[in-house]
């Protein structure tokens, strides 16, 4: 047979004795006509053999039939209580198993002023200073009552280098050919060694006000800047007097700022990052033998701290020019024989810490997750530092998990509580399981809620967060009650809560490396007094005592209320089918920034058009937020109609929504040269809002600007945007292509 055209026919034994070859066989037509029988090969004798073979088959089959039947009839039968597949409840994802009402019910009933104040009272310490015995015990104290609470319990441990007060020795200063003084207080991961040079007065150490001293023509180079604590952190006021080249920094409590005496150290970190800068973009777990390696944060320049005696003493001695208007002091800025002395002799140390953890699993997509964390160290008693928010993170862990064993809630995913450790060297604990887990939390963690500090005071309330989570913040906002009648959003919010409510997310908040590092939408909150800073920070003062006098004694009623506030949008992002979070809230945010680089590039290409041609568009800018737009817009549109009941296409959404964040990561640079590589709210030359200060400097001929680099990170930054919405727009077939 060969293919179709193939033919078979019978050769009788009369032609057996023909010659033939094969392929003469196939081809040939035989002279012959054959009867009927010869030509189908059917004889009488083969008929009736197929007969008897069909029979035989046919009374076989009937008996395995017969006896296959018999044995199931005298099979024992199941009783009609026995289990049965399609008796299991399937979770179909139709709709929530606890209204959403009820939820907020239970919250409320659980937790309590009292059961609030209990717990306070244990988790208070005189001394719990990261890598000692007293935040040890208090890690154990912690992890002991997740444990309680039927909750599934890990420790997570490091090894993180940090800077320490000399231990045998000491750090002093000498003003002109005055005594010797020796603060108690420091500053971890300052440069060492010794500084001399004349006092310069800076203010707060801000950018725009060592702009006023540059633009008075005062030379800045090789000064001993005094600068007064506040407004921003130590370490961004270090970084900003080394651009400067000054030699070092003192900084001071002025009592306009803090009462808190004249003869209170104050303790903190000027790292420009988070974590242990010795080992910048990776954990530092014992097994990790990396070379020795810095973060590009760590500064160069020497930085103390002082006491409100030794600034004022200094300050009232200076001579030089009289203060730019508006600094709100009589006193001089300094002259060039104001020298002063500087010695700083911390000392590198060692120091394992752990984190604490405890989880309630969801119960349809257990593997997705809100993180809920709060720093467990503080330099002292640390009350509104750390003791408030571990007693809320403790007591959330007790109402939620009794809600689940109790009263029939069932998260759709899970919750995961941290207790971290080494806070106050800014961020360490936290910042080091985000580097260990990166590449898993990334996927997994959709919101960290940051409890840290949350109690200040009680006249006005602020919150930080990722504009994805903005409408969620403000539904949290009605739903809390700060007193019988009113809400947060009413007491505080005015009429445009955006602005009276809203903040800037703040790069000592352990909510920043989440967000910024790790593209995990975050969210950090507080109770204040008013315009002033929490006066006790930083200080051995952090004390209740101190914490009841600013708050007229209402702690635990202001620790429920901030519970009840980071209870509620965690409950909401585990209790509804589809993450609440706002896509369209990026939009105004990048059409912002597009709006500002555009009016500067022609600004530039006017006035210096030998630095950008203008072949130089920011048509593809403008195109790529216009895809984010349309991606955000489609998606939303998905979402309106999206079948709750179809528990995968409710997965499928909520992996689309939890790309954002992490999209926005600049994939250019390194974690170790720019950790927060959030091209919109992260710190660095790849961000938005460096590109529009550096065409700022290129408009004026800035000889530190590049032209070069600008064109190269405007070109990434455009990229990433693009890469975005090509994300967010879901599958590949679903992208659009048009930029």
């Amino acid at each position: 047979m060969e293919g179709d055209t193939g033919h078979v026919e019978i050769i009788q034994s009369s032609d057996i004795n023909e010659p033939f070859g094969v392929g003469n066989h196939l081809n040939r037509k035989s002279s012959r006509k054959p009867d009927v029988h010869q030509k189908c090969g059917c004889t009488p004798k083969v008929l009736c053999f197929t007969a008897a073979v069909i029979i035989l088959v046919f009374i076989f089959g009937y008996l395995i039939g017969y006896l296959v039947h018999r044995n199931k009839d005298l099979a024992p039968t199941c009783a009609p209580s026995a289990f049965r597949y399609e008796d299991i409840p399937h979770e179909t994802g139709a709709a929530p198993l606890m209204d959403w009402d009820d939820v907020k019910k239970l919250l409320a009933q659980k937790l309590t002023t009292s059961s609030m104040d209990a717990v306070l009272g244990q988790l208070s310490s005189s001394n719990h200073r990261a890598g000692s015995p007293g935040d040890e015990d208090l890690g154990n104290k912690v992890l002991k009552k997740f444990k309680e609470y039927g909750m599934k319990t890990w420790t997570d441990e490091h090894f993180v280098k940090v800077q320490d007060p000399p231990a045998s020795g000491y750090n002093r200063i000498v003003f002109k050919n005055g005594p010797e003084e020796r603060p108690t207080g420091f500053l971890s991961y300052s440069a060492s060694g010794t500084a001399r040079g004349a006092v310069l007065y800076a203010r707060y150490g801000e950018e725009k006000e060592l702009k006023q001293l540059k633009d008075m023509n005062i030379d800045m180079n090789g000064r001993v800047m005094l600068v007064r604590a506040g407004r921003i952190s130590f370490a961004e006021k270090v970084a900003n007097a080394a651009k400067v080249n000054a030699s070092a920094v003192l900084i001071y409590p002025d009592p306009a700022d803090y009462s808190i005496g004249e003869s209170s150290p104050l303790f903190g970190h000027v790292h420009m990052g988070s974590g242990d800068p010795y080992t910048p973009g990776f954990p530092s777990f014992n097994h990790t033998q990396f070379p020795p390696v810095q973060s590009s944060g760590l500064p160069n320049i020497l930085a103390q701290t002082i006491t409100a005696g030794m600034g004022l003493n200094i300050l009232r001695q200076l001579g030089g020019r009289a203060q730019p208007d508006g600094w709100e002091s009589i006193n001089r800025l300094g002259d060039e024989s104001d020298v002063i002395t500087v010695e700083v002799n911390n000392v590198l140390t060692e120091k394992r810490i752990n984190n604490v953890f405890g989880v309630i699993k969801g119960f349809v997509d257990a593997d997705r997750y809100v993180v809920i964390g709060a720093q467990r160290d503080a330099w002292g008693p640390g009350f509104a530092a750390s003791t408030v928010g571990t007693s809320v993170l403790v007591e959330l862990a007790r109402s939620i998990s009794d809600m689940v064993e109790n009263d029939g809630f069932k998260p759709r995913r899970s919750i995961v509580f941290a207790s971290w450790s080494a806070g106050e060297y800014g961020s360490v604990g936290a910042t080091e399981w985000l580097e260990g887990y990166l590449s898993s939390l990334s996927m997994k963690a959709f919101t960290y809620i940051n409890l840290d500090g949350i109690v200040t005071g009680q006249n006005g309330f602020k919150v930080a967060a990722s504009p994805l989570l903005h409408s969620l913040v403000q539904n949290a906002l009605k739903e809390v009650n700060y007193d019988k009648d009113k809400s947060l959003l009413s007491q505080f919010g005015k009429n445009n809560w955006e602005s009276t409510i809203l903040e800037p997310l703040r790069m000592d908040s352990a909510a920043y490396p989440f967000l910024a590092f790790s593209g995990i939408p975050s969210v950090a909150f507080r109770f204040h007094s008013g315009s002033s800073d929490y006066p006790y920070f930083g200080t051995t003062l952090d004390t209740q005592q101190n914490l009841n006098s600013i708050t007229a004694s209402q702690v635990p009623q202001l620790a429920v209320r901030a519970g009840q506030f980071a209870g509620h949008i965690a409950l909401r992002l585990v209790h509804d089918h589809l993450l609440q979070m706002d896509l369209k809230k990026y939009n105004q945010l990048i059409r912002s920034h597009v709006v500002q680089i555009n009016a500067r590039v022609k600004n530039v290409q006017r006035l210096q058009p030998q630095l950008l041609p203008k072949a130089l568009t920011v048509q593809w800018l403008i195109m790529a937020s216009g895809s984010y737009s349309r991606a955000s817009s489609a998606l939303a549109a998905d979402i309106q109609n999206s079948d709750l009941e179809d528990i995968e296409m409710c997965r499928v959404i909520n992996d689309r929504i939890m790309t954002v964040e992490r999209n926005f990561l600049s994939p250019y640079v390194s974690p170790r040269d720019s950790p927060f590589r959030h091209i919109l709210l992260g710190s660095g030359p790849h961000t938005l809002k460096a590109l529009t200060s550096h065409l700022d400097s290129l408009k004026t001929a800035n000889p530190d600007a590049n032209a070069e680099l600008f064109r190269n990170q405007f070109a990434r930054a455009t990229w990433t945007i693009q890469t975005c919405a090509n994300s967010l727009a879901g599958d590949i077939w679903s992208l659009d292509n048009e930029i």
